[in-house]
């Protein structure tokens, strides 16, 4: 690491935090085992009224890395979890990681053109799965045709209660697929009757792929990030340092596993910091708010990370009053920027705490964090995390930029990727002089508090002037009756760009584009005005709640 002295967040560090703090660095299927050491019989996961203790969660996992080594996986070998949010995407994880193999994560609701390009992309060889149509029918043609060997299927009613197994087969019957019982398909119940003592398996946490973790996509064709052992575990560190969640106390805290797993601010935030430090994790196979509402309100959880949209649908859901979320005390936004009034408003609502934190999927994710104790700096992304460096880099010079001055963000640090998976050009293009150039425009301020201007190709230059989208959507949100907003670059002949704006109205408002650009006209230079509002009934999202620029940007060139 470099002179620390030069580091404006030093000084103004949270009390109890130590910037310089040792990172453990450890095999990430070890946060499970000395949770399960430590507490056998806390309740690691609930699954729709079911519960499982980490000694349970543990033994599982033992069993299925001891079938998966029997047939051949360890080093080297790619397996996918083609899952949403249930015990098997947990136990299959920690299983591979066990036996030495490295963990693909699949978005579920890939088609099967995507599918397929992952699978060849990454040679994954054995994918687990469940027995739905939505995703086993997308799946299976891909044996005949792609490196994947093998689907080890699963049931959801197998993480079921034994009643609740019955009522789910009764009633889902016609979304369950028929698949061959044959060399090329394995049940995951099979796995599970495996001897409960797996061989020990040799892992170099340094040099040991444990995650490729593909990029959503958003901006062109998705790469394989290649995450390590210690990044991962790294972070997970890192993450336990800040939010002063120690696997030492003995406080049980609860979780809401609402963000999918196979996302990395999930994977490392909900999943990985939960087990290492023993929580209790409410597992949710997909947002509904009624059911998400009603769990908060009677499991009392007390951490939920979320995504912007996450809060703001949250906010504007009709019957929120009806609900107690008062047990929450630590909410961690990220994925997005998160709007200064949402942020606001949660927190009144609640009590809680909503700290915006900025990562990406190249950094496992975590690199900043507003911090729980101490200045909370609205529309910051706060300060780098221990042994995490940032800094402002001018895009055409690489020179370092000083206080207040927009360059773009790169990033230093145990969390940083090696590389892209068969993609040497493109790590080229990210990884500089030690660096992670993560594409956003940033500026830090006196006290090193960190601040996303936009991302750099999504910044509109219009008529020479560089206009900046994010602080467009921030003076629109504060119009009482929108519920979303995003802005994007249109061409222009004259200027080059304009800004469009893309709004979502909250329910029974008429506001018309007339009316908003007028509250906009006293916040905004009169350059930087949205030459047009489109009024929309939603926008288009990923599965984490992420706005998709990129889809915008389609409807205005259609």
């Amino acid at each position: 690491m470099t002179n620390t002295n030069e580091h404006a967040w030093i000084k103004h560090y949270p009390k109890g935090i130590d910037w310089h703090a040792a990172i453990n660095i450890q095999p990430i299927d070890k946060l499970l085992e000395n949770s399960a050491q430590k507490s056998p019989q806390n309740i690691c996961l609930e699954f729709k009224g079911r519960e499982f203790t980490y000694a349970e969660i543990n033994d599982k996992v033992t069993r299925v890395s001891h079938a998966l080594q029997q047939m051949g996986i360890g080093r080297n070998s790619r397996v996918g979890l083609f899952l949403p949010n249930c015990p098997q995407f947990v136990i299959a994880y920690y299983a591979i990681l066990r036996a030495g193999a490295t963990v693909v994560n699949y978005n579920p609701l890939y088609s099967p053109r995507e599918l397929e390009h992952q699978i060849r992309d990454s040679e994954t060889e054995i994918m687990f799965t469940l027995d739905l149509k939505l995703l086993y029918d997308k799946l299976s043609p891909l044996l005949e045709k792609t490196p994947l060997r093998r689907i080890i299927v699963s049931s959801m009613g197998d993480a079921l209660s034994w009643s609740k197994s019955i009522l789910f087969n009764l009633t889902r019957s016609k979304d369950i697929a028929n698949f061959s019982h044959d060399a090329e398909h394995l049940s995951f119940s099979t796995l599970l009757e495996a001897p409960a003592i797996a061989p020990e398996v040799t892992i170099n946490p340094e040099q040991d792929i444990a995650v490729l973790q593909y990029t959503g996509g958003t901006t062109g064709v998705p790469k394989g990030v290649i995450l390590t052992h210690a990044n991962l575990s790294a972070n997970v560190e890192q993450a336990k340092l800040w939010l002063n969640a120690q696997s030492d106390s003995n406080a049980v805290e609860t979780m809401v596993g609402i963000l999918p797993f196979f996302h990395v601010f999930a994977m490392t935030v909900v999943m990985n910091l939960g087990i290492a430090t023993r929580m209790r994790l409410l597992l949710h196979p997909k947002l509904e708010l009624k059911s998400l509402l009603e769990e908060i309100q009677n499991k009392r959880p007390t951490f939920m990370p979320g995504v912007p949209t996450l809060f703001s649908a949250l906010l504007n859901y009709k019957k929120l009053a009806d609900y107690n979320l008062s047990s929450l005390k630590t909410c961690i936004s990220g994925g997005a920027p998160l709007p200064v009034e949402i942020k606001q408003r949660f927190e009144e609502l609640t009590g809680s705490t909503l700290i915006e934190g900025y990562g990406m999927s190249e950094s496992s994710p975590i690199v900043a964090a507003n911090p729980l104790h101490g200045i909370n700096k609205s529309g910051s992304i706060g300060l780098p995390l221990p042994q995490t460096i940032l800094e402002i880099i001018d895009p055409e010079t690489g020179n370092i930029l000083p206080t207040g001055e927009i360059g773009e963000i790169c990033i230093r640090g145990p969390q940083i990727m090696s590389g892209y998976w068969n993609n040497q050009t493109e790590t080229d293009n990210v990884l500089k002089n030690g660096r992670l150039h993560s594409g956003d425009l940033g500026k830090m301020d006196e006290d090193g508090y960190f601040y996303v201007v936009d991302r750099l190709k999504e910044m509109i230059i219009s008529g020479g002037y560089n206009i900046y989208p994010r602080n467009i959507e921030e003076q629109i949100y504060q119009h009482e009756e929108i519920l979303e907003a995003a802005v994007v670059g249109r061409n222009n002949k004259l200027r080059g760009q304009e800004p469009v704006a893309f709004v979502v109205r909250k329910a029974g408002s008429n506001l018309n584009e007339t009316q908003l650009k007028e509250f906009l006209k006293a916040r905004l230079s009169s350059y930087t005005l949205p030459a047009e509002i489109i009024f929309c009934d939603d926008l288009p999202k990923s599965i984490i709640g992420k706005i998709l620029k990129k889809d915008l940007l389609d409807l205005l060139r259609n």
